[in-house]
């Protein structure tokens, strides 16, 4: 599966101030006319963004919409136990071990 960036997701706003102040999170977004599903990490004012799909078999990470499995600070796949760590999203363990998440652009702008 070819890495996949996108640069800007226009007209999707997320109030920060919603969202859990650490943690995985799930919502829903437009990217190039299709609506996605997308894993949020945040830490504070810091936000990551990856497409909720497993480089392994393309399904969702998450084992109910928006719940996550977290095992020693990396994200599992529901699906086929894969472990990806949190910084850049790289598989560490797992059937696509040295694969990567998707990674969404995102900007955190005052209100």
């Amino acid at each position: 599966m070819a890495r996949r960036r996108v640069e800007s997701v226009s007209g999707s706003l997320i109030r920060l101030a919603a969202w859990p102040p650490e943690g995985l999170s799930e919502t829903e977004v437009e990217l190039d006319g299709e609506r996605q599903s997308l894993v949020l990490l945040r830490a504070g004012d810091s936000l990551k963004a990856w497409l909720n799909i497993c480089p392994h078999a393309g399904r969702r990470l998450d084992w109910a919409p928006g719940k996550f499995l977290v095992d020693q600070g990396r994200l599992v796949c529901a699906a086929h136990g894969a472990s990806f760590e949190l910084g850049a999203g790289e598989c560490v363990a797992g059937p696509c071990r040295g694969a990567s998440l998707t990674a969404v652009a995102v900007v955190v702008a005052a209100a």
